[in-house]
This record gives C-alpha cells, structure tokens and sequence, in this order.
C-alpha cells in the first residue's frame, strides 16, 4: 500500500492511500487501526505533501563506500549518524531554495525508512517489524559549509533542505533497488541498495541503541556516489526502482 499526506482545495491535510492514479482517503491511525476508503480522488487534482510529520529525522553519513571516497574519507566503523531539523521539510514539487551563505549546494538521493511503532534498542533482526515502509529523501547539502564548519548541522539543516516523499510504500523491499539522482534530466548517481555499508536493519539496532524511535520518525540510509551542484532554475529528480520519484526545482 502507498500512504500519503494531501490536501484539496476544499479540505485540510490528511492521510490517504493511492490507487492506479487515484487518492481514497483514511481513517483512523496509520500506525495502530485504520480503514481505506475509496480511492476516487484523480491524483492529479491533490496536493501531495510530505507524507509524514516526523519528531526526528535521522541520517547516515558514508553509507556507500564509493560516496566515501569521492570526498577522501574512510568509511566508517559503525554508522556516521547525525539529523536534520523538522523545519528543513518540503514536499514533493516545492523548491529547494539556495541560502545566500552557500557557494555549493549539492543533492544527495537517499531511501528513507519510516519508523511504525515506538522502540529503543531494537535487535537488528526484529528491525522489520518496526518499520512502517519507506519513501525517497533528497538530503541537500551546503558542502563548502560542512567543510568549514566540521560539523554538519548548518550544512545540513536550512529550510528546504529535506525533501521526502511523495508516498510511504508499505511493501517495499529495500535490500536490492536501484537508486538514481538527475539534475535536468542528466544522470549524476546511480548504485543500488545492496551497496549499502550498513543495511537497514542494523541502522535501526545502532541508532535505536542511542534514541528511542517513534512512530513518524524517518531514517535517511545515506546516498551513493555522484553527488553534484544544485542551481538557480534546475530540477532535481531522485528515482528508486520499484518506489517513485521525488521531483524538487531548485530557486534563489
């Protein structure tokens, strides 16, 4: 099942699930019971929005080794985790906008897990049962910052700087997909899940062991190699097989 956030003209945000093309709406609680309703809505008559409202977003640094070594930097022993303020959210189509305090600003496509059911100190194998599918992020990132600053919490963390969506797939399988960023239809990533350092599974054990995990949460898994230049005008599209595509313009 694929779960989203839209709105209409004539209602709030709310949770639905779509179709072939159609939206139905959903009621009661995506994470405990609910109930779908007949998909009738065309999709193209919604505004999909970022399909959940995490508490925290949490990503992984050098997750793929070949992205590790296109910056000189060993991979790590045990995941690189750092996160991304909820404020940096946009939605599927909303742009991503270039702060005037960065010179390079670069894309970096990523699968994102979202997190079901609350849960601290997960055991790798049971990690599954806690996940309540996964959806495509863009961790955009303001690389001249993050060299200077050593840190990377302002690098990573302007407003814009999180798009994700534009669904949560309950049934994917995220242990051999292919992942690919294009910027104005150019290829610049390309590498599949498989390449990861650190699977899912094991992701959610580490970090699980430091936080505890609520339902909403999201995990960006780290982004393959290629990263690039993101510029006034572009379009930046991150597609995973079998999951979608993520589609943001970039402005000043």
């Amino acid at each position: 099942m694929r779960i989203v956030r839209y709105q209409t003209k004539t209602e709030s945000p709310r949770f639905g699930w779509v179709f072939e093309d159609k939206v139905g709406p959903i009621d009661g609680d995506i994470f405990t019971e609910f109930r779908r309703l007949e998909a009738d809505i065309p999709l193209e008559l919604v505004d999909l929005l970022a399909p959940i409202q995490p508490s925290k977003i949490i990503c992984v640094g050098r997750n793929y080794v070949e992205h590790a070594k296109e910056h000189g930097a060993e991979v790590p022993k045990v995941p690189l985790i750092f996160m991304k303020p909820p404020s940096s959210i946009i939605a599927p189509g909303e742009g991503i906008v270039l702060p005037p305090q960065s010179r390079q600003v670069e894309h970096e496509a990523e699968l994102v897990a979202v997190i079901g059911k609350r849960g601290k100190s997960i055991p790798a194998e049971d990690a599954k049962n806690y996940i309540l599918g996964y959806t495509i992020g863009n961790d955009v990132t303001a690389r001249d910052l993050q060299q200077t600053d050593g840190q990377w919490t302002r690098a990573k963390g302007f407003d814009t700087f999180c798009p994700f969506g534009p669904w949560i797939d309950t049934d994917f399988d995220p242990s051999d997909a292919l992942i690919t960023c294009r910027v104005n239809g150019q290829m610049r990533q390309m590498a599949s899940t498989r390449d990861m350092v650190f699977p899912v599974g094991i992701l959610i054990a580490y970090i699980s062991s430091v936080m505890t995990l609520e339902p909403g949460d999201i995990l960006f898994t780290g982004t393959p190699a290629g990263v690039g230049p993101l510029l006034n005008g572009d379009e930046v599209e991150v597609e995973i097989e079998r999951l979608g595509k993520l589609v943001n313009p970039v402005k000043t």
